[in-house]
């Protein structure tokens, strides 16, 4: 059999691996949006590599749009097979798919107005929410340490990660020639210890591993401080300065966990009496998601909701869905905190947030997750910005801009290493280290070394391997 790296290779973004059998059958690991590539984004989406008619089975890792957010797109071109992935995947794609196809109408619209008015060519987003509502229709769902089987010589199974609601280890038998050949595909590993989901799980020992790399040179802060990193800034910002503090943040996933944190801090009376704004719809739809999939959520999250039955909101927190609403809060004169996404501030209201916000003294913009570093979220945290550019105009930099990397939903490369642990090192074939920048992924190669982990490849885009009785080849 073969496997095609098509994206997230040497970078983050737009998660597609493809597994070709012996016997003919196609199947796609995950079908990621690349994001945050400036001009070049569009490009880069549209151009897949592979014929969305061919392929036979899509499996989904989890929601997140750079693993999930072209599959609208695959459907509009034809793909017509299975889309297997846990419950909670499908529940949340089912919002967040319809929520990337209205941004991409919307920004689209926006930029052919003006494309007429200078006579230029004009856009087509690359897919619509008729499209996202379409696809959901594929979606086959499989439990966490259930064995499905695609057919007589394909079975997958689900381990669950604990980076996201849903968020689950791929764990592929196939079977050629009488021989069983099994490849692990991590998808994104959570922390060690969470606010919400349950300890990445151990998955059976594989020949091939597949796996991510995304802070693979770091170390993070233990996630046990994140709460009191959060309060400290909530106080100064909002009780000593009495600012504003604006949180970009991942509507699914992030924004529950930061919700939960402060919903503690407030039953412990510590959160000092502000409100609290979640500008989000999607975000506001992927926590109703969370309340009905309480089975994902870990034993301390379920120990509270018997004395508490929604822990991701109390009587300060304030839900937005209208546009208008939004807007006034730019006129809110009180401190607050504006939880809002997108979390690299790539797109949604909280670039408005920040926009109207980061010229003065009195707020914080607090970053609480990977940024890639095209993107407007990380160019925010470079030292010693004074001015950056929001929707064409150049602001002032006066705001403080911090971060708290203990809510990362990314395990370090210490915990990463500790979650492979399961496997045995001799028995397997290769590595191939995906979702992740080039020099991160050299740094955690080497820390994969030290570990005793051998055979080691960072592929990159359009890599294709032949998975042989000793080892990968790449032809």
């Amino acid at each position: 059999m073969q496997i095609e790296f098509l994206g997230a290779t040497r970078e983050v973004t737009g998660s597609k691996f493809l597994i070709t059998t012996k016997g003919g059958k196609r199947i796609l690991l995950d079908c990621g949006m690349y994001q945050g590539k400036g001009l070049e984004t569009d490009e880069l989406n549209r151009n897949l590599g592979f014929d969305p008619k061919e392929i036979d089975f899509l499996i989904l890792s989890h929601a997140h749009i750079d693993h999930s957010g072209l599959v609208p797109y695959i459907y509009k071109l034809g793909f017509r097979g299975s889309i297997i992935s846990t419950s909670a995947t499908r529940s949340l794609c089912q919002y967040m798919l319809i929520d990337s196809a209205f941004i991409q109408e919307s920004d689209t619209s926006r930029y052919n107005k003006k494309a007429i008015q200078q006579r230029l060519q004009t856009a087509s987003p690359l897919y619509t929410e008729e499209d996202a509502r379409k696809c959901m229709g594929l979606f086959i769902t499989s439990e966490f340490n259930h064995k499905f089987y695609i057919n007589d010589n394909i079975a997958v199974c689900f381990y669950t990660t604990g980076h996201m609601l849903g968020a689950a280890c791929t764990y592929l038998e196939i079977k050629e020639n009488g021989k069983i050949t099994r490849i692990a595909y991590t998808g994104d590993i959570g922390r060690q210890h969470s606010y919400l989901l349950p300890t990445p799980e151990n998955f059976p020992q594989c020949d091939y591993l597949i796996t991510e790399s995304t802070y693979g040179s770091r170390i993070h802060e233990p996630e046990e401080d994140a709460q009191n990193l959060l309060l400290q800034t909530v106080y100064n910002t909002c009780v000593e300065k009495r600012g504003k503090l604006i949180i970009p943040s991942f509507a699914v996933g992030r924004c529950q966990e930061i919700l939960y944190v402060l919903n503690q801090l407030y039953n412990e009376h510590k959160l000092p009496s502000i409100k609290v704004f979640v500008d989000s719809p999607l975000a506001i739809n992927a926590t109703g998601v969370f309340l009905a999939h309480t089975e994902y959520l870990n034993d301390n999250v379920r120990r509270t909701m018997l004395y508490d039955d929604d822990p991701f909101s109390f009587n300060n927190v304030t839900y937005i869905r209208d546009v208008e609403k939004s807007k006034a809060l730019n006129k809110y004169r009180k401190p607050c905190i504006i939880i809002s996404a997108s979390g690299m501030l790539e797109a949604g209201r909280v670039k408005h947030h920040v926009a109207n916000n980061i010229m003065k003294p009195q707020n914080t913009i607090l970053m609480v997750g990977y940024c890639s570093p095209t993107t407007l979220g990380a160019r925010i945290q470079e030292k010693g910005l004074r001015h950056i550019s929001i929707f064409g105009n150049q602001i002032a930099v006066r705001a403080d801009i911090k971060s708290i990397e203990a809510f990362s939903g990314h395990g370090d490369y210490r915990e990463m290493i500790k979650y492979l642990r399961c496997q045995d090192p001799d028995k397997i074939k290769n590595i191939f280290l995906v979702h992740g920048e080039y020099q991160t992924q050299l740094q955690y190669k080497q820390h994969l070394q030290e570990s005793g982990f051998r055979n080691i490849i960072i592929p990159e885009v359009k890599d294709k391997y032949v998975l042989q009785e000793q080892e990968a080849v790449r032809i």
